[in-house]
Formats: structure tokens, C-alpha cells, sequence
């Protein structure tokens, strides 16, 4: 049974719809999963890129995409009314809600939910109290064991090479992006696009490929 680490954050949108698609997209297939919520702010500094939402036209294009594709795949979406937003609250409060530190899917689901359901401010504080209500957190959302726990899931993702959310790994490989689970799939499912013999050809060439201009390295 091969073993999925999913990287999310609340804030994005395409989380979500990775979130709300991925049981539906693997169905048939054995596998596990460990969702690790991470900063996308902390991931993108790392790797100096703007945010998409930072970028006037290209927040307006991803407002309908994101919306556009919650109808064609018949997913509950509603944009809530303040986007971006600081999502740091959201991510302690779904690893302080098991001992562990670890969210299941039901923690990883109600906050969605919270943020892409309903059309509400996903900060205002008696919505954020209630959540909290909801989850009843086994530790503090604010102490600082949950941020170095937050902390080291960023750096986890860093050291695993993922620039954005949401990300996939299974064996050392990253599947980014809500387009990439029929990509994923294909991989579980044993394709032998990926096997090892292909290798030079097809996963680890990519990187091999030269660039006429400057590539940045974090």
C-alpha cells in the first residue's frame, strides 16, 4: 500500500477542491494518507514567489476558475468573503486538534468547510470560536509547541521539494496542484510511465532540462 503525505493550507482554494476530489479520484486503489497543514506564505517566501492572490489579474482569473470548477465537478463552493486572509489560526487549531498533532480528514474537512462553505468571513471571531467549539483542540491551538509543530511541517514540505499547496508526495515524488490527481492516480495505479527504467526519460529528466535563462535556487 503506498503512502500519501498531503500538503494543504486552508487558504487556498484549490486545496479544497483536491480535498473534496481526491477519494473520488483514487477510488479502487489501497492507499493511506497523512494530511501536514502548512503556510503557504512560509513556502512561498522560501522560494521568493508572490502569492497567486497578490497578482490583481491573475486573483480575478482564479476567483472563477476555482469557481468554475467546483460547478463542473458538482463540489460546494462558496468564496468566503474576505480572500486572502492570514490562515494561521486555521492551521494550529487543525494540528492542536489531535495529541498527535496530526489532523485527520474529518479535522482537514470541517475547516474547509468553515472557509469554503457558506460565503462567511472565515476569521471573524465567533465563527473562529465555534470552529474551535466544533473541533474541541486536544492542546492549545496558540502554544508554542502546535507553531514549532506547524514550523517543522513547513520545512518537512521544504525539504521534500514542495513550492505549493496543494502537494502530494508518495515515494519521493511531488504531484502539485488539483490537476494532478488523475497524474497521481496513474502513478498508485502502477503506470509504467513511471517506472524506474523510464526514469531518464520521463520523472528525473525534467530537471535535467537546460534553462537559457537564470534559475533562482532557494
Amino acid at each position: 500500500m503506498k503512502h500519501i503525505t498531503f500538503y494543504l493550507d486552508f487558504i487556498s482554494p484549490y486545496a479544497y477542491l483536491a480535498f473534496e476530489s481526491l477519494p473520488a479520484s483514487l477510488m479502487g486503489l489501497s492507499y493511506g494518507v497523512t494530511y501536514k497543514p502548512v503556510f503557504l506564505g512560509g513556502l512561498l517566501k522560501h522560494n521568493a514567489m508572490l502569492g497567486p492572490a497578490e497578482v490583481p489579474p491573475k486573483r480575478s482569473w482564479i476567483y472563477r476558475h476555482v469557481q468554475w470548477l467546483a460547478h463542473s465537478k458538482d463540489i460546494p463552493f462558496d468564496m468566503p468573503a474576505v480572500h486572502p486572509f492570514n490562515p494561521l489560526a486555521l492551521l494550529r487549531l487543525a494540528i492542536a486538534a489531535k495529541p498527535q498533532g496530526v489532523p485527520n480528514r474529518l479535522v482537514c474537512e470541517t475547516i474547509f468547510h468553515h472557509v469554503w462553505r457558506g460565503g462567511a468571513d472565515a476569521l471573524e471571531p465567533q465563527r473562529i470560536d465555534a470552529l474551535t467549539a466544533t473541533l474541541a483542540p486536544a492542546q492549545d491551538p496558540n502554544s508554542q509547541e502546535v507553531k514549532d509543530l506547524l514550523k517543522r511541517y513547513a520545512d518537512d514540505a521544504i525539504a521534500a521539494q514542495v513550492f505549493g499547496v496543494p502537494a502530494f508526495e508518495v515515494d519521493g515524488k511531488v504531484f502539485w496542484g488539483f490537476d494532478a490527481l488523475p497524474m497521481l492516480r496513474s502513478y498508485l495505479a502502477g503506470d509504467p510511465w513511471f517506472a524506474d527504467n523510464e526514469a531518464d526519460t520521463h520523472w528525473n529528466a525534467a530537471q535535467h532540462i537546460p534553462s537559457g535563462i537564470p534559475l533562482r535556487t532557494p
